[in-house]
Parts: C-alpha cells; sequence; structure tokens
C-alpha cells in the first residue's frame, strides 16, 4: 500500500484567528496535492514563550477542533492537529494534546504530551513548558485506514523509548509535530528524525513551526518526512509551507524482514 503524506510548516503567533486561518489554507494545499493523511505542527493554533499564561484553552470538542473537524471532512483527510492547549478542569495548568481526525471528522485518538520542556540552555533559560502545562503519561498509537500511527510532541523526540515502545505496539508511522527552538534545531532536529526512523524502521512525520513568534521565542522550521531507511523524502526549508511525500509500506515491509531488529530486542521496553 502507497499513502501520499503531508507535513504543515508554519509561524504561528497570538493572533488564533490568523493562526487558524493559514492552517486552513496550507491543509487545502496539501490536499490538493493529492495528501491522505496531513499534519500540522504543535501549537498550530496559537504560540508564544513556553510557559506563559494561555487566553483560550480549549475543550476537545471545542471551537477549533469544529473548525479543523469540518476540514478533514470535507477533503477526506486524516488530519493530526499537532497540538492545542487542552483546557483541564479545576486547574490553571492545561495539557499539550494532539488531536487526530479521521476523514468523517470524528476524533481517532489524542495524545497528551508525555515530556515537558523545561531546560537550562544559556538564552533560553526561560523556557519552561510545566509552568503551564501538565504532563501527560500514556503511550498512544492510533489504529487508522493507513495504519498504526504513534503520537508524540516535539521534545519527546528527544526520548528514543518512548518511540521504541510505540514501534513494539505496531506503529508504521511516527508523528512528531514540532515547535523546535532554532537554537537547538540546527544541530539536532534532523539526526534525531532520521534516528527514529532508523532505530523503528518507521516513517517519521513531523511537521513544524518556523521563525519568530513573539519575544524571546523563534522555532527552527525544516518540516520533515523521513523514510525508514533515514533517508528525507520531502523538507520545507525556511517560511511557511507544505511538503508531500509517498509512504511505501510494502518497501516498509521488505526493511523490517531484510533488517528484522525489532523482532531481535533483548532488553525490556519500560
Amino acid at each position: 500500500m502507497r499513502v501520499t503524506a503531508a507535513v504543515v510548516q508554519m509561524r504561528s503567533t497570538a493572533d488564533v484567528a490568523a493562526n487558524l486561518d493559514a492552517a486552513t489554507r496550507l491543509v487545502e494545499e496539501a490536499a490538493a496535492r493529492g495528501a491522505r493523511f496531513v499534519s500540522l505542527p504543535e501549537n498550530f493554533a496559537f504560540l508564544r514563550s513556553e510557559g506563559e499564561p494561555v487566553p483560550e484553552p480549549q475543550s476537545l470538542d471545542g471551537e477549533w477542533v469544529a473548525r479543523m473537524a469540518a476540514l478533514a471532512a470535507q477533503h477526506r483527510l486524516l488530519l493530526l492537529l499537532g497540538s492545542l492547549p487542552e483546557k483541564v478542569p479545576a486547574e490553571k495548568r492545561i495539557y499539550n494534546t494532539s488531536v487526530l481526525l479521521g476523514p468523517d471528522g470524528r476524533t481517532i485518538a489524542c495524545y497528551r504530551k508525555i515530556h515537558l520542556f523545561d531546560i537550562d540552555v544559556p538564552g533560553l533559560a526561560h523556557l519552561k513548558e510545566s509552568r503551564a502545562v501538565i504532563p501527560g503519561a500514556d503511550v498512544v498509537v492510533a489504529d487508522t485506514e493507513i495504519g498504526p500511527i504513534g503520537l508524540s510532541i516535539c521534545y519527546d523526540l528527544r526520548f528514543p523509548e518512548l518511540f521504541r515502545r510505540q514501534a513494539t505496539r505496531g506503529a508504521r508511522v511516527l508523528a512528531v509535530p514540532s515547535a523546535f527552538t532554532d537554537r537547538t534545531g540546527k544541530d539536532h532536529w534532523e539526526v534525531l528524525l532520521r534516528a527514529r526512523a532508523i532505530e523503528n524502521l518507521a516513517y517519521v512525520v513531523a511537521a513544524a513551526q518556523w521563525g519568530a513568534h513573539g519575544p524571546g521565542r523563534a522555532s527552527h522550521g525544516h518540516a520533515l518526512i523521513v523514510d525508514p531507511w533515514g533517508a528525507v523524502l520531502a523538507q520545507v526549508p525556511d517560511g511557511e509551507g507544505v511538503a508531500v511525500a509517498e509512504l511505501d509500506f510494502d518497501r516498509q515491509d521488505r526493511l523490517r524482514r531484510e533488517l528484522p531488529a525489532l523482532s531481535h530486542i533483548r532488553l525490556p521496553i519500560g
């Protein structure tokens, strides 16, 4: 089986209406280019510096999801909302949550970001995601019409055990929607994505934020699709855009037969 996938690259800010309009336009571009599976980046509808309060946390049946669900149904897409701020009852903090929508617009799966971006890199010490976000706890592999998809968000990329658990639970595609900082992204983004693909003989679909989002926050960009052998199939360089590539699952099956590393695991996972 072959499926055309697309990753969106955008520059979200605190202007929710403009972000939603840009996301809609870019998803429509991906659909026009033949994509059946489209991923938006982390914080596609709202982004400013980590740790700052979110003015419009959403329920998972709220306005943002409803608008994107209608778009998915209109174009018959498997659409990943990279992440949005999910409202938590009786809490000031939110979950950073991915929502996977089916071609009928219904929610297939949700994933709440497990690993939060609390760092002390010089010049980036203000980035403390846990000030505003509660960590999730569940590994999620979504059953879809194109096969099982492992869900993650951005900083999760640095924790290979998460992706190995997904692969051993059947994931054929690893989705990594991100807002990777420009400081770390230039050195780590591509190499980590390619490593996760190679380790798990899986396709990696990594939508990305790009450019300056507000004071003290900018993203690296370079949204990528990587094949199970670690080759970059498509990439958005700088600026807003869409990258499209074909996922060849028959080739993935062949590679997993020829290099059966996933069946050679000896150490316990988890």
